[in-house]
């Protein structure tokens, strides 16, 4: 060890002593704190400063200096540049991490397994084929289902005698209050079997038979009328300005007319503007749409019997039909 220079009287520097920083006490080279004030070599008194311990939260006689714990591990420099220490994460934490990828493993090892496995059989329940009524369509009608035309021609409701318009009041046994009821009747009966039908028609109940029929037949049937080598029949008056009127004094709708056009059947066998056809080709006509599917069915230049309502007077007119 060296000898203090006022001792010996020489100034010499001794490598193996060192100044604190602080209290300028000399200490070892090696010794990272100074045994006299605690500081902490490398760093500054802002940062370390003696702390004093207070017995019973109180200042007093009984102060006592803090003891630096000398074996400490200096600060880094990532705490002395940023002040805290980085956290860390709780046991809560990783738990809820480990749960989350083992629900991600377990979604990619199901989605990669599921196509390596053989398809199992589907059991599919056959639909229950369909029936046909032969009308263009059900709705509501007052006390029962209606429809506005029958169709095709020689269809099972045009084999009945049933006409647009008729109300269907029961069906197979069973009453029908409305086009829901009818629809689900007719789910439940199979092509071919003959049931009875009780309908309104001019406010008279009236009875039938009728056969539904299968999907094939029924569009065999609109096959053939849609390609009948005669063609089909002009009359001659605008389908989209008729109307449905009441009779007056009487239970019966019919027809009106209101656009009928020059130099054709119609025009040129006397039907007037404002005429209510009741009846075309021996046939009661109760709405539009059943007066253009009787006209589009009668045979091209074929004389039919028309008769109509002008005013009070019932007129019976023959009209030479056109081709269209």
């Amino acid at each position: 060890m060296s000898q203090n220079p006022e001792m010996s009287g020489k100034t010499e520097f001794d490598s193996s002593v060192t100044t604190c920083g602080n209290c300028r006490t000399p200490m070892p080279v090696g010794l990272r704190f100074c045994r006299n004030c605690g500081f902490r070599l490398g760093e500054g008194p802002a940062e370390y400063t003696e702390t004093v311990r207070f017995k019973d939260g109180k200042a007093g006689a009984n102060q006592q200096p803090f003891a630096p714990n000398y074996a400490a591990p200096i600060a880094s420099s990532a705490t002395r540049a940023f002040g805290k220490p980085r956290k860390r994460m709780s046991g809560m934490s990783w738990m809820f991490i480990g749960l989350l990828v083992f629900f991600l493993a377990a979604a990619a090892f199901t989605a990669i397994v599921t196509p390596m496995r053989p398809n199992a059989p589907s059991i599919s329940v056959p639909d229950k084929p369909r029936v046909y009524f032969g009308v263009n369509d059900f709705e509501d009608g007052e006390g029962g289902a209606t429809f506005r035309n029958v169709e095709p021609p020689g269809g099972p409701a045009d084999k009945a005698g049933l006409i647009g318009g008729d109300i269907i009041t029961s069906f197979d046994g069973h009453p029908v209050k409305d086009e829901d009821e009818m629809s689900e009747l007719m789910e439940n009966i199979p092509a071919g079997k003959e049931v009875e039908v009780i309908y309104l028609r001019d406010g008279e109940q009236k009875t039938t038979k009728l056969v539904p029929i299968a999907e094939n037949d029924f569009e065999r049937l609109e096959r053939e009328f849609d390609d009948r080598a005669g063609g089909h029949g002009r009359f001659g008056f605008d389908d989209d300005d008729t109307e449905r009127v009441p009779i007056p004094g009487t239970k019966i709708f019919g027809v009106r007319v209101d656009d009928i056009s020059p130099n054709y059947p119609a025009d040129m066998a006397g039907i007037k503007k404002g005429d209510i056809v009741i009846e075309f080709d021996g046939v009661p006509i109760r709405t539009p749409r059943e007066l253009s599917a009787r006209v589009k069915r009668a045979v091209p230049y074929n004389t039919i019997k028309v008769v109509v309502m002008r005013e009070t007077e019932k007129i019976e007119i023959p009209v030479k039909m056109g081709k269209q």
